[in-house]
């Protein structure tokens, strides 16, 4: 991992996680502790090249450094992190490749999803709205990292109407590695801002029941937020090959 990439996590963080002790109770396992820690790289606070310390971590969530070390390996797996010999486990930099593969798995299982609207299991429909209400709410008060997380939830929520767990699953992995692509923009309100409004246009056509029209809406705002994350990938590589 190139140092220069990696950026700074807000000072906060750590006690984020120490609010998260509460939710794992008695029955703390290593899959709740990386749920949590996926939950917190989803909401944009933990961006690319964080370290993840063992011990403060642990102290955090009040776990064992077992437990820990296993949580580790689920976000390894995962491709949420990586781990460097003699340095310790570092939440993942992406690069345009990975951005690529991870538009091109968007579109089978979004565009599906979109699909299945008719047919989406009870409840579908009201989480869309739910999420669609809290990137409004956060746009309104200008607050865009969690514009970014409403995102998040609103396309978590397009994969909710396929109606399938496995589904929703992949998707959760999934959006947990673009919030690190997004880290890249540094413009948060510039780059969110177009994709909020158009978040309600997909609705408006979903909720009017023309679902080709939402498809093709919902491609076109794939392509573009890819190509814009692509180039700003491209900017970097330049600069960093150029100092």
């Amino acid at each position: 991992m190139d140092a220069s990439a990696a950026l700074t996590a807000p000072a906060d963080w750590m006690g984020e996680l120490a609010v998260d002790r509460a939710a794992l109770g008695r029955s703390s396992t290593a899959q709740r502790v990386a749920e949590i820690l996926r939950a917190r790289i989803t909401e944009g606070l933990l961006p690319p090249g964080t370290r993840l310390s063992e011990d403060a971590i642990g102290t955090a969530l009040g776990v064992s450094r077992n437990t820990l070390r296993e949580a580790f390996r689920l976000l390894l797996h995962e491709r949420l992190a990586t781990h460097e010999l003699g340095r310790g486990v570092f939440v993942r930099v992406l690069d345009a490749t990975d951005v690529a593969d991870l538009y091109r798995v968007r579109r089978l299982l979004e565009s599906a999803a979109l699909r299945n609207a008719p047919h989406a299991p009870p409840g579908a429909m009201a989480r869309l709205e739910a999420a669609l209400a809290e990137g409004a709410a956060a746009a309104a008060e200008e607050r865009w990292r969690d514009v970014g997380t409403a995102n998040m939830h609103v396309h978590q929520a397009i994969a909710g109407l396929a109606g399938s767990p496995r589904i929703d699953d992949i998707m959760r992995q999934l959006l947990a590695e673009l919030r690190l692509a997004f880290h890249i923009m540094d413009a948060p309100k510039t780059f969110h801002a177009p994709y909020q409004k158009r978040h309600g246009q997909i609705a408006d056509l979903l909720r009017a029941g023309q679902i080709e029209l939402a498809e093709r809406a919902l491609d076109e705002y794939l392509n573009d937020a890819e190509r814009q994350l692509i180039e700003a990938f491209a900017q970097l590589e330049a600069v960093q090959a150029g100092r």
